[in-house]
């Protein structure tokens, strides 16, 4: 499989609208200004919310993080000024993300230091335990028609993104559907977390057509094992998936 020709301006398949209620969670400590622009932006750039989408109403995003309206505003502002998203008024208005996806380069990966480096790949190793984990969980769950449905979804999201960018963000969408299925909330604070560094890792590699279609296929091998109910299965695949992606990101960043 190779990246469409779309270009990154056109939103790839619409996204899952049930995930970002899955991702969200109440903002923790005495932080929450901070907290929430963290979890928000992170989102945005893993296209939980594309660029074109619109985030939830006021009132409804800060009953999920669980913050006052009046912080939530502050954040808010944060990102307009930072150009993630820009907010109208009156009916019909609210708050779209206008952040385009970056798309992958491997300028990128010269400018980090290493620590960074360190931690990259300290994030390699948990993503190991955690997500073949988030696999094995949601293989073992017994999922409804509509819960199969995302997880089918998420995986034909990928194939049809168009351009690296759009690509980029419809993958983590599908590692974050995944973690949802598992029906743990800590799972997915986990995989979130994990995604958001090798969201960063992987922008700072060359767009590679033979690990796309690598990539591809195990996906696919993960969602036919999941939708079977072969925990042993889904755990494994989902390993050789992180294996592989941590080999060619630690042979490509040095």
């Amino acid at each position: 499989m190779t990246v469409g020709s779309k270009t990154d301006d056109v939103m790839a398949s619409a996204p899952d609208p049930a995930l970002p209620a899955d991702v969200l969670r109440p903002v923790r400590g005495h932080h929450a200004f901070e907290a929430c622009v963290e979890q928000l932006a992170t989102l945005i750039r893993l296209g939980v919310y594309p660029r074109g989408s619109t985030l939830p109403p006021e009132r409804e995003l800060a009953e999920r993080l669980a913050v006052s309206r009046a912080t939530l505003r502050e954040a808010m502002a944060a990102m307009r000024q930072a150009g993630l998203v820009q907010t109208t008024r009156g009916r019909g208005g609210g708050t779209v993300v206008t952040m385009r996806a970056a798309t992958p380069s491997a300028r990128a990966a010269s400018r980090r230091t290493q620590a960074t480096r360190a931690d990259w790949i300290d994030a390699l190793d948990f993503r190991r335990i955690v997500e073949p984990g988030a696999a094995a969980l949601a293989a073992s769950a017994h999922l409804d028609a509509t819960q199969r449905k995302r997880l089918e979804a998420a995986h034909a999201s990928v194939a049809a993104a168009g351009g690296p960018a759009m690509h980029r963000q419809a993958d983590s969408r599908f590692h974050l559907t995944v973690a949802a299925l598992s029906g743990s909330s800590r799972i997915i604070e986990a995989v979130t977390a994990v995604q958001s560094t090798l969201h960063e890792m992987l922008s700072a590699i060359p767009v590679l057509d033979a690990n796309i279609a690598h990539s591809d296929a195990q996906h696919e091998r993960i969602v036919k094992a999941i939708l079977a109910r072969k925990a042993g299965r889904a755990r494994q695949v989902m390993q050789e998936h992180c294996d592989d992606t941590a080999a060619l990101l630690r042979g490509l960043l040095g």
